[in-house]
């Protein structure tokens, strides 16, 4: 409904004035226990369903052993209230025998009467008279919501954006009922409290581990929904999320029930082999969940869907399928046990991060075994020579335990235009005795300007595909 000139003007003359009113309203207070803003979905959907149903002439409305209610009267005027709310707009003219009714009755909670009348109050002036604090701009906000004050709303969340953000504000903020939460005119505060707490946890393994356990749900998916934590890995995200929802769900029915939930905000198809194979044999997810989610995530690895795989991350809006900031590049492997012990990884690289690599800012892979030892993947960009000449390079680094020693065949290849094949570019053969690293300087034998440049083969669609193939000699 489109608002008239007159909705910007105060009528604070005509509160409550009976020469400027054409309807009694009359509010029933009942003594029920307060809601707090920790309230479910169902229970503030459950609240919408008593409004509608109660605010429509109270004579016809029968319960079984109703509470005595307060009474307060109100003379309003309709054309005011149903040009600032399409609650009341609807009440006066659905055509019922109630909306031509001179008395219109409306039952709210005790704790919902100073908000009510307040917000009765702003649909004439535009402005408030008594909310001095957050908790009562809180409890009005939701009282706006609930009778569909979209100008209310705004103005509440304006004044609450002007509170200093602190840690249990933030928190208090994101625990709104969920229909609020998603209300376009409050989005705002709740983008500025989620600021407020990633920033805080960004770096969440820095902090004492009984403080991230102390943390309400609420944090924990605020920090869930974020691509740019400071973590090493997703199986690092996941070890946080497992341990938090063991130090507060003790009953593993209700904690297979939280991770289910928290599920969605997990990005399992960056998560490493072992760690989903962990998951199979766990107990965190039911069976049927937790290999649905497993599967999901083995598929998006596939090498065979990376067209479907990167139609996924441009046109999904599922976060899941988003790849965070790790420390550590997430990579697709493959291993084999014969013909004898083997193991294929794939790492692609974006332009942008391969450009990050200049000059001295490497890229470290994932971990990943062979032989039941730890190797890893590292690109950088090579200054080689004297003169200033740079190059893309690519290593193969053992984390081998000083008394074992291992013989690795490895071959590089890279994926380029126009046939969008996988090329060798480097093949070679080391014993592994401990923490070292082999590979190639420059392993498309060209400058860094050429290899960087829009007319470089080896970037498609902007990704640079690499592969290592790695077997141990026998």
């Amino acid at each position: 409904m489109a608002s008239s000139e007159y909705s910007y003007r105060s009528f604070g003359f005509a509160f409550n004035n009976v020469r400027f009113s054409d309807r009694l309203l009359r509010i029933e207070i009942t003594n029920g226990g307060e809601i707090t803003n920790v309230d479910s979905v169902q229970d503030h959907k459950r609240r919408r369903t008593d409004v509608n149903t109660r605010a429509v002439g109270g004579e016809n409305e029968k319960e079984c052993n109703p509470p005595t209610p307060r009474v307060t009267e109100l003379h309003i005027n309709s054309l005011v209230l149903a040009d600032k709310s399409p609650f009341f707009f609807k009440l006066f003219s659905n055509g019922m025998i109630e909306s031509e009714q001179k008395h219109i009755t409306l039952r709210i909670k005790a704790y919902e009467e100073a908000a009510v009348m307040e917000l009765l109050h702003f649909m004439y002036t535009n402005s408030l008279s008594s909310v001095t604090n957050v908790r009562a701009l809180v409890r009005l906000l939701m009282a706006a919501d609930k009778f569909e004050v979209a100008s209310c709303m705004k103005y509440c969340t304006c004044l609450l954006l002007t509170v200093p953000m602190t840690l249990p504000y933030a928190f208090y903020i994101l625990r709104l009922p969920w229909p609020l939460l998603r209300a376009g005119s409050v989005k705002p505060l709740i983008n500025a409290a989620r600021h407020f707490i990633f920033m805080h946890y960004k770096d969440i393994t820095k902090f004492p581990k009984e403080e991230v356990m102390a943390l309400p749900l609420v944090g924990i998916i605020t920090l869930l929904m974020s691509n740019r934590l400071m973590i090493a890995s997703e199986d690092t995200v996941y070890e946080v999320v497992l341990q938090w929802a063991k130090a507060n769900y003790s009953v593993l029915e209700e904690r297979q029930g939280i991770l289910a939930r928290l599920a969605r905000y997990i990005r399992f198809s960056y998560m490493t082999c072992p760690r989903l194979h962990k998951i199979l044999t766990s107990d965190d997810f039911k069976p049927s969940v937790g290999y649905k989610l497993v599967l999901e995530a083995l598929l998006f690895k596939s090498e065979s869907s990376l067209a479907h795989r990167a139609a996924i991350i441009a046109g999904s809006r599922d976060q899941r399928f988003i790849e965070r900031a790790y420390t550590y590049k997430p990579i697709r492997t493959m291993e084999f046990e014969v013909p004898h012990r083997q193991c294929i990884v794939y790492l692609d690289l974006t332009r942008r991060e391969c450009n990050a690599l200049y000059p001295s800012n490497p890229i470290f892979s994932q971990n990943f075994h062979l032989g039941g030892q730890a190797f890893l993947l590292l690109a950088c960009c090579n200054n080689s020579q004297p003169n200033g000449f740079h190059s893309f390079g690519l290593y193969l680094r053992a984390q081998v335990n000083g008394s074992v020693s291992m013989t690795v065949d490895y071959k590089f290849s890279a994926r380029w235009k126009p046939t969008h094949e996988f090329v060798m570019r480097g093949r070679g053969n080391h014993k592994f005795t401990g923490a070292e690293s082999v590979g190639f300087r420059d392993l498309f034998g060209t400058s860094w300007a050429s290899f960087i440049g829009e007319d470089s083969p080896y970037f498609i669609n902007d990704v640079l595909h690499l592969r290592a193939e790695l077997s141990i000699c026998l």
